[in-house]
């Protein structure tokens, strides 16, 4: 009987974690820089771009990339695998809504499936500064949005998107 008390108050301690975990995450930073913002957007519209400033090129610079269509362009995608740090996946462009928001479907395969919603936002401080906003959105389904209750995505990410957003500001204000 005690037996299963304890696999009942297993079972109830799940669904509870289950139930109150977050199904819903965004994470994002911004910066200023100082460029017209035409000239911001023009640049961050092409994923290629990313790999001069990105945090995780830098934690793999030999890891192996495919693009397959337009730079630039609703549809291109580029698909990598690299080392651990950096894993396996693809980013493909599914909005693009010009000197406003370039927007992706981040498909991650390895060291875990997942898929989330990508976004680069410009929004014009001054005629020669631009804040950038990057980041990414998504859902976890339950049960495995129980995860979130141990790790937190924003401290995990958000130091990365800093990295990434202070290279490209040193890349744009040469």
């Amino acid at each position: 009987m005690i037996l299963l008390y304890i696999v009942l108050a297993i079972v109830a301690i799940c669904i509870l974690l289950v139930l109150i975990a977050p199904k819903k995450y965004d994470v994002n930073r911004n910066i200023i820089i100082d460029k017209p913002l035409p000239e911001v957007f023009q640049y961050l519209k092409f994923i290629k771009n990313q790999d001069e400033w990105s945090p995780w090129k830098k934690k793999d610079p030999d890891m192996k990339q495919e693009f397959i269509g337009t730079d630039g362009e609703i549809g291109f995608l580029s698909k990598w695998v690299g080392n651990k740090d950096v894993g396996s996946g693809e980013q493909e462009i599914t909005g693009i809504i010009k000197n406003e928001i370039i927007i992706s479907k981040l498909r991650f395969l390895k060291p875990w499936k997942s898929e989330s919603d990508a976004y680069l936002k410009v929004e014009e401080i001054t005629p020669n500064k631009t804040k950038v906003i990057w980041g990414f959105s998504g859902e976890s389904k339950p049960p495995t949005n129980v995860f979130f209750l141990f790790f937190n995505m924003d401290k995990a990410v958000g130091k990365d998107f800093e990295e990434g957003l202070a290279s490209l500001k040193l890349i744009l204000e040469k």
